[in-house]
This record gives C-alpha cells, structure tokens and sequence, in this order.
C-alpha cells in the first residue's frame, strides 16, 4: 500500500490531455470517410500495443513494437501525404490576427446559430445550369480555410441564392470563369483559379473543370460541385473522388451530411 499513490493531476496535465485531444479530433476529421481512416485505426492500436509491451515488460513483443514505431513515421509520411497537407494547410491558413481569428478552425467551439449552407438552392441552380448545358464549378468551404485561393479571383460577399448562382455562371457574364468559393451561406469568390491535378486517370468526357475539382478536393476538405458544359451532368468530389448518387435528393442528403 506504500507504494500506491494517487496521480497528482495538475492543469498542465489537463492542458496537454486537451491539446492531444484536439489534435486526434482534427486527424480523425481529415481522415474520416477515406480509406486511411483503417490505417489511423491500426497505427493507434500498434501504438497502444506498444505502450502495454512497455508496461508490462514484455521484451521480445516490445522490440518489435519498437522498432517499427521507430521507422514508422517514414511509412506515415508516405502513406498520410495527402492528409498531412490538408493539415498542415489547415494549420498555415489560420489567421490569428484577422477578423475572426484562430477559433475559426474549431468548429465545435462555435455557436450553432450561424447561418448554414443552402445545398437545396445550391443543387436547384445546378440542375437548371445542367439543362441549359452551362458549366459551372462550385467550391464549399469546410474546416481548411480557402482564403488563400480567393485572392486568385474576385473577392465577393453575396449571400447564397439560386438566382445569384445562376446569374454568376450565365455564358455571357464576366464572371462565369473559373470556380466559386461558398463559406457557410455566402459566396466569398468568383472567377477563382483552382489546382488542377494532370496525373490521375479521369474519363475523357471529363475535361479541366473537374480536375480542378479533384485538385482542390485532395489538397484540401473542401467539396466540390462539377456542371459539365458538353452534357450537362452533375458531379460531386470530395477527398479526390467521385461521389456517386441516386438522383438529386440523395446528392442533396450526402452532401448536408458531409458539412455536418
């Protein structure tokens, strides 16, 4: 019983205990919905195993479990590089000194009563600019900030609406070139200049607007929404792929979620 005694816990331990938590909260953000949410699984549970072999003073399981962890960030590198940059990008984005600052980021420190995004008029305007074959590429904004695509383009702060989004993609407007970026309700650019990713493999009735679309949706967490201007097709991208859906009410359903 001597030798029994209680953790002192301290506010750094609360500090640091709140830091880690915050950070597996982000990582699992950033992999959640893509394949590399197993591997962030397994990683935690070799780690975990680790630990234990530590503890337990298990020699032959622990050197292993040593040696693995010790190469094993090479391994991460490699495997996590997509998410990495969208980490890192979420972390180098963040403005302390601007208008809403570092807090911008945690989300789930924020009230609820912030206007959300209108998906339905959203996918409404795209369904017209589909029957009238008028391409459009849209940009939502989720947890990486996207200020710095903005300064490609027009900056704008028109609340969201589908006549607004309709009259911005019109062929003859000067601002249907390009992408738009819409953070919560409001769209915040036209005419942006996105990343275009030339080395993955895309059907040929796929032209520039959706590996744009694929470029900004695997550097970053933003969603994408593809008009084609030849068919009229819709696309949805996120996290570097195509999303399938049933029809308009499914694509509405699935994205709402994914901005939830």
């Amino acid at each position: 019983m001597e030798n029994l005694q209680l953790w002192e816990f301290r506010f750094i331990d609360f500090v640091d205990v709140f830091l880690v938590a915050i950070l597996l909260y982000y990582i699992y953000k950033l992999v959640k919905g893509t394949v590399a949410i197993n591997i962030f699984i397994g990683i935690l549970i070799i780690y975990f195993a680790w630990r234990l072999t530590d503890y337990l003073q298990m020699q032959m399981l622990y050197s292993i479990f040593d040696g693995f962890m010790k190469v094993g960030i090479i391994a991460l590198i490699v495997v996590f590089q997509p998410e990495i940059r969208k980490f890192l990008l979420l972390v180098g984005s963040t403005n302390i000194g601007g208008k809403k600052g570092i807090f911008k980021n945690f989300k789930f420190l924020k009230n609820d009563d912030q206007t959300s995004t209108d998906v339905d008029a959203i996918i409404t305007a795209c369904n017209k600019m589909g029957a009238t074959n008028t391409g459009a590429l849209i940009v939502i904004e989720r947890n990486n900030n996207l200020d710095f695509l903005t300064n490609t383009g027009d900056e704008m702060n028109i609340l969201v609406s589908q006549p607004i989004i309709e009259s911005i993609f019109f062929k003859n407007s000067p601002l249907h070139d390009g992408a738009i970026i819409i953070d919560k309700n409001v769209v915040k650019a036209t005419r942006v200049i996105l990343p275009v990713n030339n080395e993955k493999h895309i059907p040929e009735r796929f032209g520039l607007r959706h590996r744009a679309a694929i470029g900004i949706t695997e550097k970053t967490d933003a969603l994408a929404i593809a008009v084609s201007e030849e068919t009229g097709q819709l696309s949805y991208i996120k996290n570097g792929e195509f999303v399938m859906f049933k029809d308009t009410d499914d694509l509405v359903k699935k994205i709402k979620e994914d901005l939830n």
